[in-house]
């Protein structure tokens, strides 16, 4: 026996329609089309599907578990084909972003909500640069694009500028380094620093 999706449709039109006829316009077919997946239907299972002498058409106690099955299929048929279709034409899916800025938080979120208006069924993953290399996962493609303070010439990726980033130091005004013009590097030798953790190839 062999059912297909469109004898599933076929029941549960004829049953939802009152007969071939209203039933053969909604699915967009002739009568005798529809007639004839009937018959080839009932010839596969061996059993009646449908009184025929009844008006409107009725369904046997067969054609109503047929029915009920194709009331708990056809709903997730339709619904896997439009989350394919939506996934074909880019208008859903998921974006998957890695941040290894830290400072882009407050900024990105607002960014996200106006991009979830515009593309509201597509699922944003977001997941912080520190609990993996996200670059080698960008050329792997586990992640769709990188927000980072640390641009690298890769083979294949592209790399965007967004805005000009510059770390600031932060001291109390009692602090001998508040005096000081400019900070450099070696200043801090004797200081406690307050930092984002970076990686010490960085």
């Amino acid at each position: 026996m062999h059912i297909e999706f469109r004898h599933l449709r076929t029941v549960k039109a004829i049953h939802e329609n009152g007969g071939v006829s209203n039933a053969a316009d909604i699915l967009n077919i002739t009568q005798s089309a529809l007639s004839h997946q009937i018959k080839n239907l009932e010839e596969q299972t061996g059993i009646e599907l449908f009184v025929r002498k009844s008006k409107p058409l009725r369904l046997t106690a067969a054609g109503m578990r047929l029915l009920r099955l194709a009331d708990k299929i056809l709903p997730e048929v339709d619904a896997i084909q439009a989350e394919f279709e939506g996934l074909r034409s880019g208008k859903s899916g998921r974006l998957h972003i890695a941040i290894e800025c830290h400072a882009c938080f407050e900024w990105l979120f607002p960014v996200l909500e106006r991009f979830r208006q515009s593309w509201p069924d597509v699922d944003v993953d977001i997941r912080p640069g520190l609990a993996f290399d996200a670059l080698p996962a960008l050329e792997k493609e586990d992640v769709d694009l990188v927000v980072s303070s640390d641009p690298e010439n890769l083979p294949g990726i592209t790399f965007s500028h967004l805005f000009e980033y510059a770390p600031v130091f932060v001291a109390s005004a009692h602090n001998p380094l508040a005096e000081k013009a400019f900070i450099e590097a070696e200043d801090f030798r004797d200081q406690t620093l307050i930092t984002y953790p970076v990686e010490r190839s960085r």
